[in-house]
């Protein structure tokens, strides 16, 4: 693209969205959480209407808390005086900042690179996410901010002026697209570029969606849904994660019990339950989990909607994340059976034993004088 054409390519109005997702516990009662805010114990306030697209079936729908903060400040950017934290009930958490954005293009390849190399928003989520948690109290079941999070950011392009159609910005402009997609400064490479952009989608001649693995940019007036899809499918991305992990660590402390299940321990009472009751509880852990994430959703009625998510979930690995957590499930269902069967094969030895001994004893009996016994 020339000079001349990149400096005519303007966004007359547009807003960046800063997401990011945390997992805080096993589970929130969001009704809790709602009674916690009405009572005032929070400064904040629900916002029904919002980030509930007619098309989701969500069960139970997910709780927006809108807080009045500071504007905080990311270099030459600025966020607006509103955070939006969204709870999800299987115990996930998204916080939004807004940027109002005008300008060239280059300000938005400012608004990726600053945001992608700054702390600042990472910091203040994290603590606003941490102070939730401590005034919404027993409404998380577990909670614990885990270390990992997912950051993304969609930029929505609501007026611009161009010579093209949404539809040919991938072909006009990519290279700059794809700096803003990548958060890079630099000039990437064809490749590099093909693979920014190999994801987009459009609903109509005067709109288009490009979804990357750190950004998203949204050509279209009103787009609400489709931000709701890409949050939801970041948000998915970091419980996956998180259950992954969990399992990895699941999966080492089996294998830890395995080698101390010996003669001697099978020997005493109650220690093969104990062992398997601990197996068999985190095996269930991570099935709740991964059912509550998998299922939270359903696009009904909206066939482009359910693209949005196939392509999103594509980009984001999601199937491939989704493989991993089912091969660690089956692996701990295997050790569980293996250990059952070990506990029961031990206890049926043990019995075989016993009645051995019984008869022995039986046997000698029989053989002994009755003078032994007294009358």
């Amino acid at each position: 693209m020339t000079q001349d054409a990149r400096t005519s390519l303007q966004v007359r109005k547009g807003v960046c969205y800063a997401l990011y997702a945390y997992d805080v516990g096993m589970s929130i009662d969001l009704d809790k959480c709602k009674n916690v805010i009405k009572s005032g114990q929070l400064k904040a306030s629900i916002q029904p209407h919002r980030r509930a697209p007619k098309y989701f079936d969500y069960r139970p729908a997910p709780l927006l808390v809108t807080q009045s903060i500071a504007p905080c400040r990311v270099n030459n950017f600025q966020t607006t005086g509103e955070v939006d934290l969204l709870l999800y009930d299987f115990g996930g958490i998204s916080v939004s900042y807004e940027f109002p954005m005008a300008g060239s293009f280059d300000e938005l390849r400012s608004i990726s690179c600053d945001l992608n190399e700054s702390s600042a928003l990472l910091d203040d989520s994290r603590r606003r996410v941490e102070e939730l948690i401590k005034v919404v109290g027993d409404a998380i079941d577990r909670a614990q901010v885990a270390d990992l999070v997912e950051d993304y950011t969609l930029f929505q392009i609501e007026d611009y002026s161009a010579a093209w159609s949404p539809d040919e910005f991938h072909v006009k402009c990519a290279q700059e697209l794809a700096q803003v997609l990548r958060a890079e400064r630099g000039i990437l490479s064809d490749q590099e570029i093909a693979d920014a952009m190999a994801c987009r989608i459009s609903f109509s001649t005067d709109d288009v969606t490009m979804i990357d693995w750190n950004a998203a940019l949204i050509f279209d007036r009103d787009a609400d849904d489709v931000r709701a899809v890409l949050e939801f499918a970041n948000m998915e991305l970091l419980e996956m994660r998180c259950l992954d992990r969990q399992l990895d660590d699941a999966l080492d402390q089996s294998y830890e019990m395995v080698p101390k299940h010996t003669l001697i321990r099978n020997l005493l009472p109650g220690t093969s339950g104990t062992v398997i009751r601990r197996i068999s509880q985190m095996q269930v852990d991570g099935a709740i989990l991964f059912e509550r994430v998998s299922n939270a959703p359903k696009l009904l009625g909206d066939q482009y909607l359910a693209r949005v998510y196939r392509l999103a979930a594509q980009r984001f690995h999601l199937n491939e994340w989704n493989g991993s957590i089912l091969r660690k499930l089956d692996a701990m269902e295997s050790i569980y059976k293996q250990m059952h069967e070990r506990a029961a094969s031990w206890r049926l030895e043990v019995l075989e034993w016993i009645i051995i001994l019984l008869i022995l004893f039986e046997i000698i009996m029989a053989f002994l004088p009755k003078s032994w016994f007294p009358a």
